[in-house]
């Protein structure tokens, strides 16, 4: 193995922004060189979550606070160029997935049941402390990455490498607990929201064989949920339309991350269901006791997925053929894009073509 000295040579062209409110911007990072438990990737794909805009812009810091300069990307779909001597699942040319997570203790309760996610060590793909490097740890808005073989997922050879880089946050944070809630099929599914973690929702609810029931307060987006898969829309501001499906719901996935009324849905729940945030308002959710007692509901959240299940989900997704609905573009129109996401003008998330960063 290649000592700490020697292991910091690497450097890759990147998008970073400078501060809180400074625009992402060309720039030259330090990768690790590979060791031997570690797959170097050339970054074909790197999807846009809105975790990156949160974080570029520091609005997180009372959670996570971001160090500067910062990377952002946890959406990545990359080719292997190089590997290390100990390395078993990955050779050169293979096509690979990087998601939220990069590395963990491998030791603690949580790795052990396969939630990495929940590690208390565990390193997220950018704005984490590098344990190899110092400083923070540099996403996806980039060339190339670094990252040891157990956090590198299989992507299916069937899929739109741009359609999947989504998957690797927006896919299992939406799978994970639709699956683990259990047996879903012929159940009565809502999804609140119809953005990028919604429409994913939508399609996996589906899959799974659910009744699937989109809430939105659009009524424009009603066709595009039926096409999607949803085999009902309500319009969430029309109160007849909500009375009329009062308590009928089995499970219900928030997506919503903009401040709104939680009890409205609980209220949709049947007797001993569930509601599950996946959506992070900023400001803390008003939920009323009563709304829970009555009927024994049940309010819950989920964060991303572990490895194990990220690829399960990969895999479910080539055999049923799902992927993003995506709009693809180059790395120079970032920052419009990241203002378009404010407005939500897009269906449904954007993925980077990383070869526009060899133009700079």
């Amino acid at each position: 193995m290649k000592s700490h000295k020697e292991s910091i040579m690497n450097k890759a062209k990147a998008y970073s922004a400078a501060s809180a409110t400074s625009p992402l911007a060309l720039d030259t990072v330090q990768r690790r060189d590979t060791t031997e438990s570690d797959v170097q990737i050339e970054i074909l794909y790197c999807g846009i979550c809105h975790s990156d805009l949160h974080t570029v812009r520091d609005e997180w810091n009372s959670v996570m606070p971001t160090t500067y300069p910062c990377v952002p990307g946890h959406e990545i779909v990359g080719r292997v160029i190089e590997v290390g001597k100990a390395v078993t699942e990955y050779s050169p040319g293979d096509v690979v997935g990087v998601g939220c997570l990069v590395d963990s203790d491998q030791s603690c309760p949580a790795c052990l049941e396969n939630v990495e996610q929940f590690c208390p060590d565990s390193t997220f793909t950018y704005n984490s402390p590098d344990k190899h490097l110092g400083g923070v740890t540099y996403g996806g808005y980039s060339e190339s990455i670094v990252v040891d073989e157990k956090f590198v997922l299989k992507v299916p050879g069937n899929l739109n490498l741009a359609r999947v880089a989504p998957l690797l946050c927006a896919g299992i944070t939406t799978y994970s607990p639709l699956r683990r809630w259990g047996d879903i099929n012929g159940k009565k599914v809502g999804v609140v929201g119809l953005g990028g973690l919604g429409h994913m929702g939508v399609k996996f609810a589906k899959a799974f064989g659910a009744h699937t029931v989109v809430f939105t307060t659009t009524p424009g987006k009603k066709d595009d949920a039926l096409r999607l898969g949803a085999d009902e829309v309500i319009i969430s501001s029309d109160s007849e339309q909500m009375k009329a499906h009062a308590g009928s719901f089995d499970y219900i996935l928030n997506t919503v991350s903009a401040d709104h009324d939680v009890n409205v849905y609980l209220g949709m729940l049947g007797m001993d269901s569930t509601m599950t945030m996946v959506g992070a308002p900023e400001a803390p959710l008003a939920v009323s006791a009563f709304a829970l007692i009555f009927g024994r509901k049940n309010l819950n959240g989920s964060l991303i997925g572990g490895i194990k299940e990220t690829q399960e989900m990969l895999d479910f997704c080539g055999e049923h053929n799902i992927t993003s609905d995506v709009e693809v573009i180059p790395i120079q129109t970032v920052n419009e894009a990241y203002e378009r996401l404010l407005q939500s003008e897009v269906k449904y998330r954007f993925s980077i073509d990383m070869a526009s960063l060899k133009e700079e």
